[in-house]
């Protein structure tokens, strides 16, 4: 029988987990390092992955206010990439919102755009998270060197106009081209 993947909301025990998972990414550049503390102070922001009994990803969700939240902390296991699982705890994550949220925009800086854009995000400028930037941009060694894609999904989506269903404008969400 094969291992049925669930996805939900972190828990005290996955710790340890999601701390293993973001170290392999953290020393090949891809996400910053976080510290077990790190994670279980913001351990609410996170959602898992897990196959088997195991942790096998994690996602985390950051709320800047004003609807505007941030994707980041996105990883799988590297022996599971390409079996769906990130893609799974992206639809819960963005599905959860739906739910919860009359309207958002979530956002991620990413060196894999195809994967989000996928998923329905669009290219956006970088420079519409001055937050972002201000806190973690300023602290990755990769700063002045940057090699991330800013993408962006919105809820309500934005109508032709400009403007959605909830009277909410695009929010500077203007595609750019590369």
């Amino acid at each position: 029988m094969k291992n049925l993947l669930t996805v939900r909301a972190a828990a005290e025990a996955d710790v340890k987990a999601i701390h293993r998972l973001l170290e392999i990414y953290a020393d090949r550049g891809v996400v910053l390092r976080r510290d077990e503390a790190d994670i279980r102070f913001y351990l609410g922001n996170f959602t898992v992955a897990e196959s088997g009994g195991e942790v096998c990803g994690c996602a985390a969700v950051r709320d800047f206010g004003g609807d505007l939240l941030e994707i980041r902390s996105l990883v799988v296991d590297p022996a599971l990439q390409g079996k769906g699982i990130g893609r799974a705890m992206v639809e819960a994550i963005i599905a959860g919102l739906r739910l919860r949220r009359r309207s958002w925009r979530l956002f991620t800086l990413t060196g894999a755009p195809g994967f989000f854009a996928a998923l329905g995000f669009r290219r956006v400028d970088r420079e519409l998270f001055p937050e972002k930037i201000w806190s973690d941009c300023a602290k990755c060694a990769k700063n002045d060197r940057c090699d991330e894609v800013a993408l962006m999904l919105q809820w309500p989506e934005p109508e032709a106009d400009g403007m959605n269903s909830a009277g909410i404008g695009a929010g500077g969400c203007h595609t750019v081209s590369r």
